[in-house]
C-alpha cells in the first residue's frame, strides 16, 4: 500500500532530465504528499482526440489528482489510491489504463507505518543510494456532468520485499531510471511484457529509516517530517532539502 510519499525538488528535476524533458515546470519540495492532492507525473504526450497516427513517444509532465476515477464511473468519489499489480490486467478499473495510460510519478521516498497497539511508527523507504526513482502509475480521464475533464491516477503496489515485510504486506512499485522507457513506451501494450517491471525491488537496493511521528499528520509538509525517531525537532537524513 502507498498512501504518502516524498518528492524533493532536486529529484524531480533529475527524473525529468533523465527522460529528456527540457522544460522543467516549477516545483517546490514536498515532504508529506497525501492522496486527494495533485501530484506531478510523466506520461506519453496526449494527442488531440481527432488526431491521426500512432503516438510518437514524446513525453509530458502533467499534474494528476491522486485518486483514480475510471472513465466509466457515474460519480467521482474519493478515487482509487492504489492498484494491485497482480490483478491489473483483469480489473475493469485498470486493464485499459495498463495498456494505454501508464505514467511515472517521480519520488524521493515513501512512507509506511508499523502498528504497535494504538501507536503508529512511521518509516521512510527509499533507494539505498539515495537517488530518485519512479512510482509506477496508471492514469484516467473522467468527464464531469458539466463537461469538464478530471485527470487522475493511482499508484501500483506489489508484494513486499524482505525489508518491507515486517512492516506491511504491500509496497509501491519502485521503477529504476533504467525501467522508465519501457514503462512509458506507448507501443508496448502486452501486460505480460510489462509484468517483470512490477516486481518488488531488490532488498539490498532499498533502505528503511524510522522517523518521528510528525509525518503522521497530513497537516505537516516540511523538512521536519524527516526527523528521525527520538529527534522531534530537526531532519537528520542525508537528503537534499
Amino acid at each position: 500500500m502507498c498512501t504518502r510519499f516524498l518528492l524533493l525538488q532536486q529529484h524531480f528535476r533529475e527524473v525529468l532530465e533523465r527522460l529528456g524533458l527540457d522544460q522543467v515546470p516549477e516545483y517546490a519540495s514536498r515532504y508529506n504528499i497525501a492522496p486527494g492532492t495533485p501530484i506531478p507525473a510523466i506520461r506519453p504526450k496526449v494527442k488531440p482526440p481527432r488526431s491521426r497516427g500512432e503516438p510518437d513517444g514524446a513525453l509530458e509532465c502533467v499534474s494528476l489528482h491522486w485518486g483514480l476515477t475510471p472513465a466509466w464511473a457515474r460519480t467521482r468519489g474519493a478515487g482509487i489510491m492504489n492498484a494491485r499489480a497482480e490483478s491489473l490486467a483483469e480489473k475493469p478499473s485498470f486493464r485499459d489504463a495498463l495498456r494505454a495510460r501508464r505514467c511515472v510519478i517521480p519520488a524521493s521516498g515513501f512512507y509506511e507505518w508499523a502498528r504497535h497497539g494504538r501507536a503508529r511508527q512511521p518509516w521512510l523507504f527509499r533507494r539505498q543510494d539515495g537517488q530518485a526513482f519512479g512510482l509506477a502509475g496508471l492514469w484516467e480521464s473522467w468527464r464531469t456532468p458539466d463537461g469538464s475533464v478530471v485527470e487522475s491516477c493511482a499508484i501500483i503496489t506489489t508484494e513486499p520485499n524482505d525489508l518491507m515485510r515486517p512492516i506491511h504486506h504491500r509496497m509501491p512499485v519502485m521503477l529504476t531510471p533504467e525501467q522508465f522507457a519501457t514503462w512509458l513506451d506507448p507501443q508496448e501494450t502486452d501486460p505480460r511484457k510489462l509484468a517483470p517491471l512490477l516486481r518488488p525491488p531488490d532488498t539490498a537496493a532499498t533502505s528503511a529509516t524510522a522517523l518521528a511521528t510528525r509525518v503522521n499528520s497530513v497537516r505537516h509538509d516540511d523538512p521536519a517530517c524527516l526527523a528521525l525517531a527520538g529527534s522531534e525537532t530537526s531532519p537528520q537524513l542525508s537528503l537534499e532539502i
